[in-house]
């Protein structure tokens, strides 16, 4: 299971100003189950967001999943319609959208919390830490948390060579990926900001990680 909660609205409008046509996606997988990313929210989430804005058209919708390729096919009819995309989704589901669109940005609008089960069957590759703090629209949809070695925040490191990690010529160096995304999305500038330490607190605090929806928990009593 993979428990994100709500960015600060005002956290996601910032990802998304100066765009007019806006499409925010949800995910039918974990984030429905624990009522942070589904349908509802996705709806719910771009009324909001259209709100105050009337000269910006936001619309919603949902995939069963958004970290498998072929339930992505189904927002390919409409997402040429839209400037950038809002998911709902982990941050999984926001690396494997700007996987697949790669003439679209996918901002997150949950920060996600924590990965648990399944604990066997199949390969798989990590893409999402859980850090708490996504910064997923600051990197092109490619998590430096996961993917770098180092955990960089401002990369790379003077150990890569030819897109290479240093740790194994098997890996991709995360930040030459990040580099070649944010080339492909006209947004190279970003590089030039360097970011502050990342706060580790907002990840793993000691003991056993829990997120309460209090609002949609049963008393034990009933």
């Amino acid at each position: 299971m993979i428990v994100g909660e709500l960015k600060a609205l005002s956290d996601i409008k910032s990802m998304i100003k100066g765009c007019r046509k806006v499409l925010v996606v949800g995910c039918g997988g974990c984030v429905t189950v624990c009522q942070s990313g589904g349908l509802q929210e996705a709806e719910t989430l771009a009324r909001l967001l259209a709100l105050d804005s009337p000269d910006m058209t936001v619309e919603s919708l949902a995939v069963p999943r958004q970290c498998e390729w072929e339930f992505l096919e189904q927002v390919c009819p409409v997402i040429g319609g839209y400037e950038i995309v809002v998911s709902t989704a982990c941050g999984i589901g926001v690396q494997a959208m700007n996987e697949y669109f790669r003439d679209f940005q996918t901002v997150p609008a949950l920060n996600t919390r924590f990965l648990g089960m399944p604990v066997r069957h199949g390969l798989f590759e990590e893409r999402c830490q859980a850090c708490g703090d996504c910064m997923l629209h600051l990197t092109g949809g490619i998590c430096p948390v996961a993917r770098c070695s180092k955990n960089l925040m401002n990369g790379p490191c003077g150990g890569s060579q030819n897109g290479k990690c240093e740790i194994s010529r098997e890996i991709d160096c995360a930040w030459q990926l990040i580099y070649d995304r944010l080339k492909e999305l006209n947004q190279l500038e970003r590089l030039l900001v360097l970011q502050p330490p990342k706060d580790w607190s907002q990840s793993r605090d000691g003991g056993l990680r829990r997120m309460a929806r209090e609002d949609v928990m049963l008393d034990d009593r009933e």
